[in-house]
């Protein structure tokens, strides 16, 4: 008896010490995450003049992707003069971690120099007017005049600290070969895949049936069928249906990919292989069956 109470106590201690363990795994993760991971705005000393707004900003570019390409500032001032001021302005699009210096206009002096400044509110947002996506960062006046004043670095010095190359060659594009599987829109039908396995144009990839053995090819010649063991989807899908359209049992397009059904039949290589030829990345692997 006392040995199973011994045996239930120590195995109580280990799940407690476990999840304690995840516990305090979750807090470090997430403070690490806080610090480190979340977007950052500094402001930066300008070289330009008074209307002039120098900043840098970087965020996780891969997590959230977007072309950075608008800055706006705020000012809320319910309790002094001007009570609103709204500057914006345009920058050539970012796609990762940058810095600029960007002519405000005479607003930005106004802004400044606002009456009862010290009760009022300064909001930053960057975003990106294509793709839907604001950072936003609100600060007391005081202290939205403070970083303005003791900003000591310039742009050159903020992206020499930050080793930023905003010339750094881009990934090269996905050479995407062009297929004409597109066929002239059918009246009443819209635009068409223009395959042999569409029955709408059997008659352009043949002129003779089709036996228990294969499908048909261009020109009357038969493909003997076969098995496929296996077939999978690549990194990389577009999402275009063209291979759900093909062989929808084997097939399936999601929102940003494509799988292959559960149970999905292997027994037309055939309709796989013109899937996978019609693809137009060429994700869509299988093997035959031996």
């Amino acid at each position: 008896m006392s040995t199973s109470f011994i045996a239930m106590g120590v195995a109580l201690f280990l799940v407690l010490n476990l999840v304690i363990g995840l516990g305090v795994l979750s807090l470090f993760f997430g403070a690490f995450e806080t610090l480190f991971g979340k977007p950052k705005l500094t402001l930066l000393r300008s070289t330009k003049g008074g209307n002039f707004f120098a900043f840098g900003f970087k965020w996780n570019a891969a997590k959230e992707p977007a072309a950075l390409d608008n800055v706006r500032i705020r000012l809320y001032n319910p309790f002094g003069s001007p009570t609103q001021v709204d500057l914006a302005k345009p920058f050539e699009p970012k796609k990762s971690s940058f810095a600029a210096e960007l002519d405000m206009g005479p607003g930005f002096k106004e802004l400044l120099g606002a009456r009862e400044f010290d009760f009022a509110l300064v909001e930053v947002e960057i975003y990106s007017k294509k793709d839907g996506v604001n950072f936003i960062f609100d600060m007391k006046g005081p202290k939205f005049k403070k970083l303005l004043s003791e900003a000591n670095l310039t742009i050159d010095q903020y992206l020499e600290k930050n080793r930023f190359n905003e010339n750094k060659a881009s990934k090269p594009p996905i050479d995407i070969p062009i297929r004409s599987f597109i066929a002239d829109t059918v009246p009443g039908k819209g635009p068409q895949l223009k395959m042999a396995t569409n029955p709408m144009f059997a008659g352009e990839f043949t002129s003779a049936p089709a036996n228990a053995g294969g499908t048909p090819a261009q020109g009357g010649n038969t493909v003997p069928n076969f098995k496929v063991a296996k077939v999978w989807i690549e990194p990389g899908c577009i999402v275009c249906n063209a291979c759900e359209d093909i062989y929808k049992e084997v097939f399936e397009v999601l929102a940003d990919t494509c799988i292959i059904r559960p149970n999905a039949p292997l027994d037309d290589g055939l309709r796989i292989q013109e899937a996978a030829e019609a693809c137009p990345v060429e994700v869509i692997k299988y093997t035959q069956a031996s």
